[in-house]
């Protein structure tokens, strides 16, 4: 008799001599793309100690993905943090039929769509990832997003060099506390970096206890060994979960499988020669694998009791792409099977919320609002829609998000406490999967460093979705960044959350919609904006205080539209500001009509190029007011440089927050104390614009 688990045992046997035959395929295509790539180079070093743990996962009958249909969210999501293994992921994904073969050449130039790092651009991957360990954070969104609805497990593969981004930890411990048990993530433990390629520039000290004591199951294998990584895939997969996350720690070396120690470099411009060299010893250790396995095989199909162990093999070849070919039942051959796309165009995305709109707050013109109040409110409403999910990080009081989102629904209103990047990377994979997610915190603590990645992510969507690409529309991201506390609005806090700069510094990052908000009302309106889908990335700098509402219940939010907030028959100039600044320009205009002289007041909460032209060829003095260190001022020089064949700026004041000795950061004080410290208060505004126009 044969029982189950001698079976079991080699099915498991016959299995890893397959992912030996297929990790030489995938090695056979890593060469194939560096000797064809635009500098003949590839990340040779980390890619090639990924290959084990990554042939095992994908080829293993680990992963249920769905090729066809990249996006459907009924299957597993892979992550590649490492993104410097992204000649192992390509050669996968070709293998599996993401994409052509084809694209594994010429890679690495601006023609091709297959870079040094993974992106969207190329089918089936998800985030745009490098080295800077944020892949972990977005599959542990991905990993609370699989917790609900349709269920799936996320894979992510990362690097110990990785380790030491302060991203990692960050999401290491939310999902311990978040108790993802369907998040596996592989370290490639191969103790190099790019400087130093055989060692860590410091040791890890128990790293397997590091996970754990965050609330992880850990596993340390030989990743030099197929069985071992394949068995702790097993164990992840199929065994018993107690609602801790699976790390397993992937022990292995820079550059194995290689057979020259030149494999063992981080990144390399490798010989013809060499690459002659390796790929022949590849064909032959296949061989060698193909030999043993076809054995293997043909033992087990001569002996009675077998039959099925022999079916479940064949199978499983035929899945991996692998061609069994002899004569009868007798196995001669394991070759490469002819590979076809797959993948088709994603279906069209409709990102518009439904919600009622008659139950949305009502604000009054003339009325005092808070703004966290009014997004707490309009929440309730809006996240009836299962679509939106909101992020915070220990300010959810200056937000309204998780109030007003959680009174819908507790678990789509997230706090991740004192860790913006990882709130950044959380709110990423939401949006990926098309949900309108909401984030927010102080202006200051957004990190740039996560914003840019996410915003080149963003950008190739837009990119694919344009060359009609794999994407259709409704695929890039909708990402709302609340921003708190936006100018002089933080106060007595300090120097180190005055919000100041936020908007200036981001000014430069591309596809950032920045949005400035001066009232309640055209808070609501600019919700109402960004919840008709396909908004991109919005970073909406709203006011901690209340403020009286400026416009009528009727207001409408239009992006790059600056609106009149004070008309003036024969004004003599414009005032042009945005957020708390309206309300003192209004003032300051008040006194100055006392004085008899007329000016317009200009709200501008996003940049619109055409009312800048038209103020500067009226030839009226123009006063650009701001309680930070000019957004405005940089914006009209922008546009003005950009349109007009011959500026002056003899009629163009700014008046801001800016020193004349260059910029600075703001301290303490008390929001009256600030505003007229700087001459950012009406009667010190009204006071220095008769004084220009009197000079």
């Amino acid at each position: 008799m044969v029982y189950l688990e001698d079976k079991k045992s080699l099915i498991n046997k016959g299995i890893t001599q397959l992912l030996e035959i297929k990790d030489a395929d995938i090695r056979l295509l890593n060469l194939h793309q560096c000797r064809h790539a635009i500098d003949h180079a590839i990340h040779i070093g980390g890619a090639s100690s990924a290959t084990i743990p990554m042939v095992s996962l994908f080829y293993g009958g680990i992963i249920d993905l769905n090729i066809e249909q990249p996006t459907a969210t009924d299957q597993d999501i892979f992550v590649l943090s490492k993104g410097h293994a992204v000649a192992t992921l390509a050669s996968i994904y070709a293998d599996l039929g993401y994409f052509d073969s084809s694209i594994l050449e010429n890679s690495r130039s601006l023609s091709s769509i297959l870079n040094g790092h993974p992106g969207p651009l190329l089918p089936g991957v998800h985030i745009a990832t490098g080295p800077m360990g944020q892949g972990m954070g977005v599959a542990q969104g991905f990993a609370i997003a699989g917790q609900r609805g349709t269920s799936f497990d996320v894979y992510a593969v990362t690097g110990d060099g990785e380790l030491q981004e302060g991203s990692i930890w960050e999401a290491v411990m939310f999902a311990g506390f978040k108790r993802l048990d369907n998040l596996c993530v592989m370290v490639d433990n191969n103790g190099g970096q790019l400087d130093i390629v055989n060692n860590l520039h410091f040791p890890y000290y128990g790293l397997a206890g590091s996970f754990a004591s965050f609330g992880w199951r850990v596993m340390e294998v030989d990743a030099t060994k197929y069985h071992t990584v394949y068995q702790a895939l097993l164990a992840f997969k199929y065994g018993e979960r107690d609602g801790r996350p699976t790390a397993i720690i992937c022990k292995t070396t820079k550059g194995h499988g290689g057979f020259s120690n030149f494999m063992n470099n981080h990144k390399t411009s490798i010989a013809n020669e060499l690459l002659v060299q390796e790929s022949h010893l590849q064909q032959q250790q296949r061989k060698e694998k193909e030999q043993t396995f076809s054995k293997f095989l043909n033992s087990l199909s001569a002996q009675e009791g077998y039959h099925d162990v022999v079916t479940v093999l064949r199978q499983h070849a035929t899945g991996m792409g692998l061609k069994l070919s002899g004569e009868g039942n007798k196995i001669t051959q394991v070759s490469k099977g002819s590979v076809s796309v797959k993948t088709k165009k994603a279906p069209v995305r409709n990102k518009k919320i439904n919600y009622a709109g008659e139950a949305m707050p009502k604000v009054e013109k003339g009325k005092s609002y808070a703004a966290h109040k009014v997004i707490e409110q309009a929440m309730q409403v809006l996240a009836k829609d299962e679509r939106i999910v909101s992020v915070d990080s220990d300010l959810a009081s200056t937000s309204g998000l998780q109030a007003g989102v959680g009174y819908v629904d507790k678990s789509r209103a997230l706090n991740v406490g004192v860790a913006e990047a990882n709130m950044m990377l959380i709110g990423e994979a939401f949006g990926v999967l098309g949900a309108n997610v909401w984030i927010s915190t102080f202006c200051p603590f957004y990190d740039w460093k996560v914003l840019r990645r996410v915003a080149v992510g963003h950008q190739e969507r837009l990119e694919v979705i344009a060359d009609q690409g794999w994407l259709s529309e409704g695929h890039g991201i909708d990402l709302t960044m609340v921003a708190t506390a936006a100018d002089l609005e933080t106060q007595s806090n300090g120097a180190t959350h005055m919000g100041n700069d936020d908007a200036l510094l981001f000014n430069e990052v591309a596809h950032l919609k920045i949005i400035n908000v001066s009232c309640p009302q055209q808070l609501l309106g600019v919700m109402k904006w960004i919840v008709e889908g396909n908004k991109g990335i919005v970073y909406m700098r709203i006011l901690r205080a209340a403020a009286v509402a400026l416009y009528d219940a009727n207001f409408t939010f239009e992006f790059g539209k600056a609106y009149t907030v004070r008309q003036a028959a024969n004004a003599q100039a414009y005032i042009v500001t945005s957020g708390r600044g309206v309300h003192e320009s209004l003032g300051a205009a008040s006194m100055l009509e006392a004085k008899g002289v007329s000016v317009e007041v200009v709200d501008m909460p996003t940049i619109d190029e055409g009312a800048i032209q038209k103020m500067y060829h009226s030839g009226k003095p123009v006063f650009i007011v701001e309680q930070n260190n000019g957004y405005l001022w940089t914006n009209f020089r922008k546009v003005l440089f950009a349109r007009e064949a011959r500026i002056s700026t003899q009629h163009l004041y700014p008046i801001n927050t800016s020193q004349p000795d260059g910029l600075h950061y703001i301290h303490s004080g008390t929001y009256e104390e600030l505003a007229a410290h700087y001459g950012l208060d009406a009667e010190q505004l009204s006071h220095h614009i008769l004084e220009t126009l009197n000079a």
